[in-house]
């Protein structure tokens, strides 16, 4: 054997990152595999293997008798004594079996079992290695287009993406790169079906996350993400440091840092805005760049009346009414939103002189349980936090 034998286990080691040690296993066997084919049995058969040289022995475990009944599992005490003259009856004695003795089918078959061997630890080598990439972005190119799916290579596995999970109107061409969410990895005899996405939310932030190199240390927090896949997305952001703008650190100088990862994502808006702890604040930022004249919100409810400029209403509710939508995916909160007007003729909101109240204001509105975020005491009501500018 066997130099020639460890050479060839070396270079599947090498190439198809199968261990050695799992395949002189495979080898093992398929030579007990053999032996069970040829002789019909092998419970008493141990097939031995050094890993640094190839060799191998195959060795039956046989009782001495005084006449052989089953030739597999027994030994005539003559044959015994002219291995050792100590044997006697009852005895057990370890026979060499020659592998050149099998059969040509035995030895079929004993291939076969190490091919199969080899495919099944491929197959799972290939298994664990993208089921650790899951709920991660990795870079594929593009294959084909079938049916209305697409197939995206990512190096040794083809991926699918499903019409489901691309971007409405995102086209692409035979080998251009894209960035894919990995959303899961089964196991089939096939091998590794490996499941992507365009559209999760999640792919946003892992993209900032390798983008932005705050996010990635975990100094910037993503806190929450809501997404309309190839036209808007808002996330919130927090800083665990007080000398870094959260927002800033992922706009970047000059908008680089956002602006990769839109044309990634061909276009699509991202809003980033300051998360914070108080949900009346929280909605206020959520429903940028509309601007907030008051919000009252319920916590157990989890419901909020917005107050905003009559000339901000349509900006606010956004295109059909997906700046509204989105704020509320991203806060968790059912919002309903008026404009000045409305809310003054529905009794929500009382009309106030902005001057009077940035000059002099604040304690009465703070006691009335209003809360400006310019200002820096505590909200007043726990149940009902309130912004007003």
């Amino acid at each position: 054997m066997n130099s020639e034998l460890i050479e060839a286990l070396d270079i599947l080691e090498k190439e198809k990152n199968i261990s050695k040690s799992t395949l002189l296993e495979a080898i093992e066997q398929s030579l007990l595999q053999a032996c069970k084919n040829h002789f019909g049995k092998a419970d008493n058969v141990k097939v031995t293997i050094n890993p640094e040289t190839g060799d191998f022995t195959v060795m039956a475990a046989k009782t001495v008798v005084e006449e052989v009944e089953d030739p597999v599992t027994e030994i005539s005490l003559a044959d015994a004594k002219m291995k050792n003259s100590k044997y006697d009856i009852g005895d057990i004695v370890n026979v060499e079996i020659k592998s050149k003795e099998f059969g040509r089918i035995a030895t079929q078959n004993a291939k076969n079992v190490i091919l199969q061997k080899i495919r099944e630890e491929e197959r799972k080598v290939l298994y664990n290695e993208y089921y650790s990439k899951e709920r991660e972005v990795v870079t594929g190119i593009v294959q084909r287009y079938l049916g209305r799916n697409v197939s995206i290579n990512l190096g040794k596995v083809d991926a699918i993406l499903n019409e489901n999970e691309m971007v409405k109107g995102e086209t692409f061409k035979p080998n251009e790169r894209v960035k894919v969410y990995v959303l899961e990895v089964k196991d089939t005899p096939k091998g590794p079906k490996i499941l992507v996405s365009r559209t999760h939310p999640e792919l946003v932030k892992r993209l900032f996350e390798n983008e932005v190199t705050e996010v990635r240390d975990g100094i910037v927090e993503i806190k929450c993400i809501s997404r309309e896949a190839g036209n808007r997305t808002k996330m919130a952001v927090w800083s665990n440091d007080p000398d870094v703008d959260p927002v800033g650190a992922c706009v970047g100088v000059n908008g680089a840092r956002v602006n990769a990862i839109v044309d990634e994502l061909k276009g699509e808006k991202i809003d980033i805005i300051n998360w914070d702890e108080n949900p009346a604040i929280l909605i206020e930022n959520a429903l940028s760049p509309a601007k907030v004249i008051y919000v009252a919100a319920d916590n157990d409810e989890k419901t909020a009346k917005v107050v905003v400029p009559d000339y901000q209403l349509s900006l606010a509710i956004g295109k059909e009414g997906q700046n509204a939508r989105l704020a509320a995916r991203l806060t968790g909160f059912k919002i309903d939103i008026k404009s000045e007007t409305q809310a003054i003729e529905a009794g929500d909101f009382e009309a106030y002189d902005e001057e009077e109240y940035y000059e002099d204001g604040y304690d009465e509105y703070y006691e009335d349980g209003a809360y400006d975020q310019n200002y820096e005491e505590e909200p007043a009501g726990e149940d009902a936090p309130v912004s007003e500018k």
